[in-house]
């Protein structure tokens, strides 16, 4: 079935219109499914003004439906699959509120990581929202949630949420690495791995802080030797060592 909107037996009389290249000044006429067309004067590929694109940033089927997407949604794309992965995993943990708040935190430090840190944020914020996808599996499987259960339940739950949300394959697949093993530092770790550790890292120090289980002492001693990125020693002291200062 087509989308009523693309389909030229509903248009009107505005179906074809003229618009102005921003960079020449040129004049362009659209049709008004046409996702985008290129200049004829200046060769500047300019999206359609008056076609809303809000569903093919997130919808898998966008590029069936409208033809290759253009850059600027195709980026537009990649920024909002973080949000429908953070939707994806509420609905999978449920009432399961401490550990959807868990994962909003490492998230939420993950971004501030990556600002100073760079890396790609959707790849690290996808990882933040799944990187204890497993633990439900693993409690169940195993009455455990140890790491390594966690590892090896949590990267086909994390496949099957980024593959029905459409995610590009690699994206999927560096996700899942990270999830598979986020616990556990390599000898060798990208950047968008490192954020995520970190993050995480933070936000367990945080737990542990406010049940009393950790002193400023030591937690001063792990903010100044468990990082692996200047970003998140930073953002550490923030959190979790200021607050006391103050």
């Amino acid at each position: 079935m087509q989308c009523p909107g693309q389909d030229s037996r509903y248009w009107g009389g505005e179906a074809i219109f003229e618009t102005k290249c921003p960079k020449c000044d040129a004049e362009i006429e659209f049709f008004k499914d046409e996702g985008s067309r290129k200049c004829k004067n200046c060769g500047h590929r300019v999206l359609n003004p008056k076609m809303d694109f809000g569903c093919a940033a997130y919808c898998p089927y966008a590029e069936q439906c409208l033809g290759t997407l253009p850059e600027e949604l195709r980026n537009k794309k990649k920024e909002m699959l973080h949000e429908q992965v953070a939707v994806a995993m509420k609905k999978y943990f449920g009432s399961d509120f401490r550990r959807i708040a868990h994962a909003g935190r490492v998230a939420r430090f993950a971004a501030e990581i990556q600002a100073i840190e760079g890396g790609n944020p959707g790849v690290i914020l996808a990882a933040a929202y799944l990187h204890d996808i497993g633990i439900k599996e693993a409690e169940r499987k195993y009455n455990s949630t140890a790491a390594r259960y966690q590892h090896q339940e949590g990267p086909p739950i994390a496949r099957r949420i980024l593959e029905e949300l459409g995610a590009e394959p690699g994206f999927i697949d560096e996700v899942c690495d990270i999830v598979g093993h986020h616990h556990h530092p390599r000898e060798e770790e990208t950047t968008n791995f490192k954020v995520l550790y970190d993050a995480d890292l933070i936000v367990n120090l945080e737990e542990k802080k406010r049940n009393g289980v950790l002193g400023q002492e030591k937690l001063a001693r792990l903010v100044d030797r468990s990082f692996l990125t200047q970003g998140g020693r930073k953002v550490a002291a923030q959190v979790l060592l200021e607050e006391a200062a103050t």
